[in-house]
Protein backbone atom coordinates (compact mmCIF):
# COMPACT_ATOMS: atom_id res chain seq x y z
CA UNK A 1 0.00 0.00 0.00
CA UNK A 2 1.72 3.30 -0.84
CA UNK A 3 0.25 6.90 -0.10
CA UNK A 4 0.75 9.53 -2.21
CA UNK A 5 -1.30 12.43 -1.29
CA UNK A 6 -3.74 11.10 0.82
CA UNK A 7 -4.43 8.75 -1.86
CA UNK A 8 -3.77 5.57 -0.79
CA UNK A 9 -3.01 2.96 -3.70
CA UNK A 10 -2.42 -0.85 -4.31
CA UNK A 11 -0.35 -2.58 -6.33
CA UNK A 12 -2.09 -6.19 -7.85
CA UNK A 13 0.13 -8.36 -5.95
CA UNK A 14 -0.71 -6.29 -2.79
CA UNK A 15 -4.46 -6.89 -4.06
CA UNK A 16 -3.95 -10.51 -4.82
CA UNK A 17 -2.61 -11.32 -1.20
CA UNK A 18 -5.14 -9.34 0.74
CA UNK A 19 -8.38 -11.25 -1.19
CA UNK A 20 -6.31 -14.14 -1.53
CA UNK A 21 -6.71 -14.50 -5.47
CA UNK A 22 -4.38 -14.51 -8.24
CA UNK A 23 -2.83 -11.30 -10.16
CA UNK A 24 -4.11 -13.27 -13.67
CA UNK A 25 -7.97 -13.08 -11.45
CA UNK A 26 -7.64 -9.63 -11.29
CA UNK A 27 -6.20 -8.62 -14.68
CA UNK A 28 -9.37 -10.80 -15.54
CA UNK A 29 -11.78 -8.70 -13.81
CA UNK A 30 -9.90 -5.65 -15.44
CA UNK A 31 -10.55 -7.01 -19.01
CA UNK A 32 -14.21 -7.98 -18.36
CA UNK A 33 -14.14 -3.89 -17.50
CA UNK A 34 -14.87 -4.45 -13.89
CA UNK A 35 -11.40 -3.12 -12.86
CA UNK A 36 -9.94 -0.04 -14.29
CA UNK A 37 -6.49 0.93 -12.71
CA UNK A 38 -4.09 3.82 -13.24
CA UNK A 39 -1.05 2.94 -15.06
CA UNK A 40 2.25 4.12 -14.19
CA UNK A 41 4.51 2.77 -17.09
CA UNK A 42 3.42 -0.79 -17.35
CA UNK A 43 2.56 -0.99 -13.76
CA UNK A 44 -1.28 -1.31 -12.86
CA UNK A 45 -2.46 1.16 -9.83
CA UNK A 46 -5.23 0.75 -8.10
CA UNK A 47 -6.94 3.14 -6.07
CA UNK A 48 -9.91 2.26 -2.48
CA UNK A 49 -12.20 2.51 -5.86
CA UNK A 50 -10.81 -0.31 -7.01
CA UNK A 51 -10.21 -2.52 -4.00
CA UNK A 52 -13.87 -2.23 -2.95
CA UNK A 53 -15.08 -2.85 -6.62
CA UNK A 54 -12.63 -6.28 -6.01
CA UNK A 55 -14.25 -7.17 -2.89
CA UNK A 56 -17.51 -6.75 -4.20
CA UNK A 57 -17.00 -8.92 -7.44
CA UNK A 58 -15.72 -11.49 -4.70
CA UNK A 59 -18.91 -11.36 -2.66
CA UNK A 60 -20.75 -11.07 -5.75
CA UNK A 61 -19.58 -14.50 -7.17
CA UNK A 62 -19.39 -15.92 -3.56
CA UNK A 63 -23.34 -15.46 -4.08
CA UNK A 64 -23.99 -16.71 -7.61
CA UNK A 65 -24.01 -13.20 -8.74
CA UNK A 66 -22.37 -13.89 -12.69
CA UNK A 67 -19.81 -10.75 -14.03
CA UNK A 68 -22.16 -9.29 -15.97
CA UNK A 69 -24.25 -9.47 -13.00
CA UNK A 70 -21.79 -7.24 -11.23
CA UNK A 71 -20.94 -5.40 -14.18
CA UNK A 72 -24.16 -3.98 -14.57
CA UNK A 73 -24.77 -3.05 -10.96
CA UNK A 74 -21.29 -1.23 -11.11
CA UNK A 75 -22.65 0.64 -14.33
CA UNK A 76 -26.08 1.74 -12.51
CA UNK A 77 -23.70 2.94 -9.64
CA UNK A 78 -21.32 4.72 -11.87
CA UNK A 79 -24.43 6.66 -13.13
CA UNK A 80 -26.17 7.49 -10.49
CA UNK A 81 -24.48 6.49 -7.26
CA UNK A 82 -27.46 7.13 -4.86
CA UNK A 83 -29.73 5.64 -7.17
CA UNK A 84 -32.68 3.57 -5.85
CA UNK A 85 -32.17 2.09 -9.39
CA UNK A 86 -29.68 0.09 -8.63
CA UNK A 87 -30.77 -0.78 -5.21
CA UNK A 88 -33.66 -2.17 -6.72
CA UNK A 89 -32.02 -3.94 -9.00
CA UNK A 90 -29.46 -5.89 -6.51
CA UNK A 91 -33.27 -6.66 -4.94
CA UNK A 92 -34.32 -8.16 -7.84
CA UNK A 93 -31.20 -9.93 -8.55
CA UNK A 94 -31.48 -11.64 -4.98
CA UNK A 95 -34.95 -12.43 -5.01
CA UNK A 96 -34.06 -14.41 -8.50
CA UNK A 97 -30.91 -16.16 -7.06
CA UNK A 98 -32.94 -17.32 -3.48
CA UNK A 99 -35.40 -18.88 -5.88
CA UNK A 100 -32.53 -20.74 -7.45
CA UNK A 101 -30.91 -21.51 -4.30
CA UNK A 102 -34.34 -22.77 -2.90
CA UNK A 103 -35.34 -24.83 -6.15
CA UNK A 104 -31.53 -26.78 -5.70
CA UNK A 105 -32.16 -27.01 -2.24
CA UNK A 106 -35.30 -28.77 -2.88
CA UNK A 107 -33.96 -31.00 -5.41
CA UNK A 108 -31.39 -32.16 -3.22
CA UNK A 109 -33.71 -32.86 -0.74
CA UNK A 110 -35.21 -34.83 -3.37
CA UNK A 111 -32.16 -37.06 -4.31
CA UNK A 112 -31.32 -37.49 -0.81
CA UNK A 113 -34.76 -39.25 0.21
CA UNK A 114 -33.72 -41.55 -3.85
CA UNK A 115 -31.00 -42.18 -2.10
CA UNK A 116 -32.18 -43.23 1.47
CA UNK A 117 -34.32 -45.44 -0.20
CA UNK A 118 -31.93 -47.28 -2.38
CA UNK A 119 -29.31 -47.33 0.61
CA UNK A 120 -32.14 -49.07 2.78
CA UNK A 121 -33.40 -51.87 -0.18
CA UNK A 122 -29.64 -52.43 -0.86
CA UNK A 123 -29.39 -53.02 3.01
CA UNK A 124 -32.48 -55.32 3.04
CA UNK A 125 -31.18 -57.17 0.15
CA UNK A 126 -27.61 -57.52 1.21
CA UNK A 127 -28.80 -58.99 4.76
CA UNK A 128 -31.88 -61.20 2.84
CA UNK A 129 -28.15 -62.54 0.85
CA UNK A 130 -26.31 -63.06 4.40
CA UNK A 131 -28.81 -65.26 5.38
CA UNK A 132 -28.66 -67.28 2.96
CA UNK A 133 -32.29 -67.08 1.40
CA UNK A 134 -31.20 -65.64 -1.70
CA UNK A 135 -28.70 -67.31 -4.08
Amino acid sequence: MTEHADNITYTIGELARDFDITPRSIRFYEEQGLLSPKRTGQNRVYDVKDRVRLKLILRGKRLGFSLAEVKSLFEMYDTNPNSAVQLEAMLELTEQKRAVLNQQLEDIRMLMNELDEVEARCREELAEIKRGNIA
